[in-house]
C-alpha cells in the first residue's frame, strides 16, 4: 500500500463475526475532513445495533451485493453502484439481506470515527468497555434493537 494507491485487498482489517472493517484512508490524509473504511458484510448479517452518530455523517457505496438499511423509520435496499446516506443524529443500522457477500465503501466525515473500530476490536468481549467507547465517540447504541431487527429482517448478529 502506498500513500497514493490503495488496493482493494490491502490494509489492516478485523472481522467482528459478520461485519468486517478494512482501513483504507485515515483522516491524516484528508486533513481530518474524511476517512474511508471498507465493510465486508456476511450473508444475512446485521452489521450493528440501531445507532446514531452525533458527530459524523456516513456515506456507504455498495461495491458488490445488496445493502439493507434502516434509516430512521425507512427500510431500504441498495444494489451495487448505489450510495446510502446516513446523516448524523439519525437512528440507523445496516445489514446484508442476501445469501451472497456484500461489500461497501464507507466514507466517514469528519474523520476520526475510523479509530472507533480499532478500539472496539481491542476490547472485544468487554461490554462495559464497549459502552465507554461508544460514549467517547458520541455514539448512541440501542442494544435492545438487535433481536427485533434480526427477527424483522431474518438476520444474525454475533455476541460481544
Amino acid at each position: 500500500m502506498s500513500e497514493r494507491i490503495v488496493r482493494l485487498d490491502e490494509g489492516p482489517s478485523v472481522d467482528f463475526g459478520g461485519l468486517g472493517v478494512c482501513w483504507k484512508l485515515g483522516g491524516a490524509l484528508s486533513q481530518n475532513r474524511f476517512s474511508i473504511v471498507h465493510h465486508p458484510i456476511a450473508p444475512h448479517a446485521l452489521a450493528a445495533p440501531l445507532h446514531r452518530h452525533h458527530r459524523e455523517d456516513e456515506f456507504s457505496y455498495v461495491v458488490e451485493g445488496t445493502l439493507g438499511a434502516l434509516l430512521g423509520e425507512q427500510a431500504v435496499e441498495a444494489e451495487a453502484g448505489c450510495w446510502v446516506l446516513k446523516p448524523r443524529n439519525e437512528w440507523h443500522t445496516f445489514w446484508n439481506p442476501r445469501d451472497t457477500p456484500c461489500l461497501i465503501i464507507e466514507v466517514i466525515s469528519p474523520a476520526g470515527f475510523e479509530e472507533y473500530f480499532r478500539e472496539v476490536a481491542e476490547s472485544w468481549g468487554d461490554l462495559d468497555q464497549f459502552q465507554r467507547i461508544n460514549a467517547a465517540y458520541a455514539l448512541d447504541m440501542d442494544f435492545d434493537s438487535v433481536p427485533r431487527l434480526c427477527q424483522r429482517f431474518g438476520l444474525t448478529f454475533p455476541r460481544l
